[in-house]
């Protein structure tokens, strides 16, 4: 553990704040600054020097404990890291120990660290650029300023960056100067002024960097993509390292291991049953239109046996607008001279169609949904001979339809 008592905001020297001293600090001794709230009433307290690693760089803020109070945010405001917490410290309090959600922050490293080692990778084998990255709870992304990227290159980037991770090489850190900088291959342009801090894996990446990061490849463990999507003209890399990928292969198998189950087949065959099932679903799905079809247009031709004249009208309950479209259309195909006017309730909403043949010598159907649609407070379109619509239960379905009605006659 590391305790000094200078200010270091005062000193201003970002490389003496102790997550840059000793990236792998768990916990640490400090003297307390200030403890205030923000302008929105948040707690937070500035310490003399701290391991909390504050949000910045793509990678997210610690989280951890200071003495018994918790930690739950870290930002860098002006020249002043803050601590923002659930309570705040005694009165009396001058000097803190914290401690750091370890398992948080090594993932944080892992996940930085994969990302720095990725991104070369892709500048090394395919000279593609990284333009974006985000660190987020479960992956990580990249947006690679490229706007198609094969399979095999996506698969030549993941070995050389496993095959870095393999040879174990160290993940230094060096502060140097903007003349001094010059004397390094950087991986792309650094926009920040006086104190520099570039990461370096040697003789394979040099970037400035203000992140934090294990102290050798080899700590990364692993990386795995696991997608990529199309953004504009760059393509976005998702991908994870270190414990996420054990993470991944755990639900991964676990949902493979239960669609095998389900499947009734060996986990090598599973992709192959289940491309059998969705076809035999696709089948199942077209025998039952064909059927619910053949219902409907028995359906049609009952209900024009029952009517006396050309104008069918008829009240559902639950029955969907799609339905009763179907139902009105199989009508006028098998009647061209008739005229089909229905509604349907469902729970809180009226649906009505109207549909003439080409025959029916009636009136306009956008004249129906003009008068009844306001009625109900509903919306609706259509044309002169189909419409459909739907709104509030304002009225009953005999009502709506007795309004309909009224407009033909």
């Amino acid at each position: 553990m590391l305790k000094i008592g200078d200010n270091i905001r005062e000193r201003g020297k970002m490389q003496e704040l102790f997550y840059y001293q000793d990236v792998m600090m768990k916990e640490f001794n400090a003297s307390v600054q200030t403890q205030k709230e923000d302008e929105e009433g948040r707690k937070y307290i500035v310490l003399d020097n701290t391991a909390f690693y504050p949000t910045g760089g793509g990678q997210p803020y610690d989280t951890g404990m200071l003495n018994a109070v918790e930690v739950i945010d870290v930002e860098k405001i002006d020249s002043e890291i803050r601590h923002y917490v659930t309570k705040f410290l005694p009165d009396n309090t001058t000097e803190v120990h914290g401690v750091l959600d370890w398992q948080r922050r090594f993932d944080h490293m892992q996940q930085h660290a994969g990302q720095h080692i990725l991104t070369a990778a892709f500048v090394e084998l395919f000279n593609y650029p990284t333009v974006s990255f985000h660190l987020g709870t479960e992956t990580v992304t990249i947006d690679i300023d490229h706007a198609k990227i094969s399979d095999e290159e996506l698969a030549a980037v993941e070995k050389r960056a496993n095959d870095i991770i393999l040879e174990n090489r160290p993940i230094v850190t060096k502060w140097v100067t903007e003349e001094e900088m010059l004397n390094y291959n950087l991986r792309k342009a650094v926009s920040v002024t006086g104190e520099i801090r570039l990461v370096i894996i040697p003789d394979y990446d040099y970037n400035g960097c203000g992140g934090t990061h294990p102290t050798s490849t080899g700590q990364v463990q692993a990386i795995k993509i696991l997608a990529t999507e199309k953004q504009k003209k760059k393509t976005r890399v998702h991908f994870v390292c270190g414990g996420r990928v054990l993470h991944e292969l755990h639900w991964r198998k676990k949902e493979l291991s239960e669609a095998a189950r389900l499947s009734n087949v060996p986990e090598e065959k599973t992709a192959q049953a289940v491309t059998k099932l969705l076809q035999t679903q696709k089948e199942l799905e077209k025998a039952l239109a064909d059927a619910n079809n053949q219902l409907l247009t028995f359906e049609a031709k009952e209900l024009l046996q029952e009517s006396d004249a050309n104008l069918i009208c008829k009240t559902f309950t639950s029955r969907s607008v799609q339905e009763l479209q179907q139902l009105a259309r199989a009508i006028i195909a098998t009647d061209e001279a008739s005229t089909a006017l229905f509604v349907s309730k469902q729970a809180d909403k009226l649906q009505f169609v109207a549909a003439k043949g080409e025959a029916a010598h009636i009136g306009s159907m956008k004249e129906i949904a003009n008068t009844v649609l306001p009625v109900i407070n509903g919306k609706g379109g259509g044309n002169d001979t189909f419409v459909q619509g739907g709104g509030e239960v304002t009225i009953s379905a005999e009502q709506l339809l007795e309004k309909m009605t009224k407009v033909l006659v």
